[in-house]
């Protein structure tokens, strides 16, 4: 076979990262429409990415967090997003890159994008990590934040949402055709 002198394949994954960098963008303007969340599943490790020493010693290599009823001051630039969340009681403050993005899901329409990941973070400058906690906003629009994050076979879940329901925990396997 031919050698792809174009890379065909880092073009296609651009191109979806567009897809949940415009579906984020809206998302942080009007908020979640009807039923949809999604489950954001990234490397830790990753450039870029910046949560606490904490989040980061009990997720050492990738972490899922769902959007869905307890998130707040959502952000979203050309290269990445921000979210507030609240793992165990203690609101944080994430900013993922979309590089460091390996998956995105909206079980709602079952709808999925896997990514590649570059595993640079051996040789990427060191990013200072953000303190934790974070306090949370004074007018968010969620409830008390309920404990949000589980292990699952290396996949860390976390749920938060935007209208105070309470959210089941679960592993992003358990939504994926086997």
């Amino acid at each position: 076979m031919a050698e792809d002198h174009i890379r065909y394949d880092i073009l296609a994954q651009e191109a979806l990262r567009g897809v949940m960098r415009k579906v984020l963008a809206e998302v942080a303007r009007t908020g979640l429409p009807g039923n949809h969340h999604f489950f954001i599943t990234f490397m830790t490790g990753a450039p870029g990415v910046r949560i606490s020493t904490r989040l980061r010693e009990r997720y050492p290599e990738q972490m899922t967090i769902v959007l869905q009823y307890q998130y707040w001051d959502l952000k979203v630039s050309e290269t990445g997003f921000e979210v507030g969340l609240s793992f165990s009681d203690i609101p944080e403050r994430l900013e993922i890159p979309f590089a460091a993005v390996r998956g995105f899901y909206d079980p709602s329409v079952n709808f999925e994008l896997e990514f590649d990941v570059k595993q640079e973070a051996e040789t990427a400058p060191e990013i200072e990590p953000l303190p934790s906690p974070v306090p949370a906003p004074a007018k968010s629009k969620t409830s008390k934040p309920k404990e949000a994050g589980k292990q699952a076979a290396k996949k860390e879940t976390a749920s938060a949402g935007e209208d105070g329901k309470s959210a089941d925990v679960v592993s992003l396997d358990a939504f994926r055709k086997k």
